[in-house]
């Protein structure tokens, strides 16, 4: 790729706009430290812009009477495209994030069956009659789409994450904003370039870059009707008092502190792959990283030096390099972040079996693989989100043991259960306050398998059809059947 540095626009209206005041922000490969690329910085005026193509998008353009059979259609070429540019998308990403080439292609890869998905279910969605008290009535259902709605995506999976909002949203016969994170806005501007080729109608698909300031305007922006977030839980607890002020529906997918709860009957290889997947994986940066282990008091020992000797040996650099497996933070924002927990979590007596610190071998943003024992519950590095590559250790002594230290924390988005008795699995898996639970696997999801958090990690769902009807009302319609007689002073 050229060291030229790229000029974005945004996406608004079908067109390719600046923003009004012209004024940029700079996009920064966190791998190299170059500034690579320029985005808009995104003002009031430029949001009230966008949302006012997808308004008009969605009452007066082909979209509003487009068919949901059409509508399908035009998501299963979508579908196409992005299979054709996943190369393209998976590389802008990783530039932008510096997370591994190959796990960002993996994702934009993959990004094609939520559209697949939804395409084939947009003409699914189903209204239903209701037997009437009063013969005089017939009364029956309609899902209609909920009208604008206004996403606001993070930087570590800016695209997939997209999709997971875009592609239902669509099949239900919404418009769409979305504001990216202003650290990795890059591949969502690449993805808008489909769009035009897909055949969309101008102003379905919106795209506004910009800082906090321009998410808080699209936020409170009267004219949408839906805002899906993802996101730490602090903002999105912002994001839910702006769309309340006038009554906007909010889905929340937060943060997380999620356990991967190790019997001492599991295959102890197969569990620390997989706790060494969910927190090392991705630099631990995803929401649903494994980044408590619970592990019985009995293998404890065995269990860590497996994953110690493993994260002894990952290797760290370039993102683009496919021997890479572990690449830089995203931001310094996030680097100096987790240092700093990391810091303060020695001060408080915490014992770091591996790791601890910036990776002395690497420039830029590296942290250590790192894996920390004797910590008590209410240690910040315990109970708290970090976003990094940090394994917290605890143990447990029996069933009842796991289930109540797996369940105390403020967070409930995943969970791993580790055991090869099949009853012991479901039986904690039911137990556990976890909108996600894997037994015997970690990080994996799926378009058409729901996904969403308990208690502070979020609202509502995605994927899966019931995530379509997250994006309609449902609207009651009456019909009277014999008016001339209906006495008209009464309700029925």
């Amino acid at each position: 790729m050229s060291n030229e540095q790229v000029n974005y626009q945004m996406y608004i209206g079908g067109e390719w706009v600046s923003a009004e005041s012209e004024r940029n922000l700079v996009s920064t490969n966190p791998y190299t430290g170059d500034d690579w690329a320029t985005v808009p910085d995104a003002q009031v005026a430029d949001v009230d812009k966008a949302v006012t193509a997808a308004r008009e998008a969605f009452e007066h353009g082909e979209w509003s009477s487009m068919s949901a059979k059409d509508r399908g259609a035009l998501l299963r070429k979508m579908g196409d495209l992005v299979g054709e540019n996943a190369e393209h998308l998976g590389r802008m990403e990783s530039l932008d994030n510096g997370k591994l080439y190959r796990e960002m292609l993996a994702q934009t890869t993959y990004l094609q069956e939520w559209f697949y998905y939804f395409a084939g279910a947009a003409d699914k969605l189903q209204g239903a009659t209701i037997p009437s008290e009063r013969p005089n009535f017939f009364i029956y259902t309609r899902p209609e789409p909920v009208g604008v709605v206004a996403a606001i995506t993070p930087w570590n999976s800016p695209v997939l994450l997209l999709g997971f909002k875009l592609a239902p949203a669509l099949a239900a016969g919404c418009t769409f904003v979305v504001k990216p994170s202003e650290h990795t806005s890059v591949s969502t501007l690449e993805f808008a370039k489909l769009f035009d080729k897909a055949g969309f109608p101008k102003g379905v698909f919106n795209v506004i870059t910009g800082g906090p300031d321009t998410g808080n305007a699209l936020a409170n922006n009267h004219g949408v009707d839906k805002i899906a977030f993802t996101g730490s839980t602090k903002t999105g607890i912002s994001v839910a008092k702006a769309a309340a002020e006038h009554v906007g529906r909010v889905s929340l997918e937060l943060g997380g502190k999620s356990p991967n709860i190790v019997f001492a009957d599991a295959d102890l290889k197969a569990a620390a792959n997989g706790v060494i997947a969910g927190i090392f994986g991705a630099t631990g940066q995803t929401c649903m990283a494994g980044s408590r282990l619970l592990v019985h008091e009995s293998v404890k020992d065995e269990l860590v030096d497996l994953i110690a000797t493993r994260a002894a040996t990952i290797v760290m650099g370039d993102p683009m390099d496919p021997a890479t497996e572990m690449g830089p933070m995203a931001t310094g924002q996030q680097f100096d972040k987790v240092l700093g927990m990391l810091k303060r979590a020695k001060e408080q007596g915490a014992t770091f079996v591996t790791g601890g610190g910036k990776s002395a071998a690497h420039d830029g943003y590296f942290i250590e693989p790192t894996i920390i024992t004797d910590i008590d519950p209410e240690m910040e590095i315990g109970k708290d989100e970090i976003f990094g590559p940090v394994l917290s250790v605890f143990t447990f002594d029996s069933e009842e043991d796991a289930i109540a230290k797996a369940n105390d924390t403020r967070y409930g988005l995943a969970a791993g259960v580790w055991t090869l008795s099949g009853q012991r699995g479901h039986r904690v898996a039911h137990k556990l306050r976890a909108g996600t639970v894997w037994i015997n696997a970690y990080r994996v999801v799926s378009p058409n398998t729901p996904f969403g958090g308990f208690k502070e990690s979020g609202l509502g769902r995605e994927n899966g059809f019931d995530a379509m009807k997250q994006y309609t009302e449902n609207k009651s319609v009456w019909v009277e059947l014999d008016g001339a007689t209906r006495d008209p002073f009464s309700i029925g």
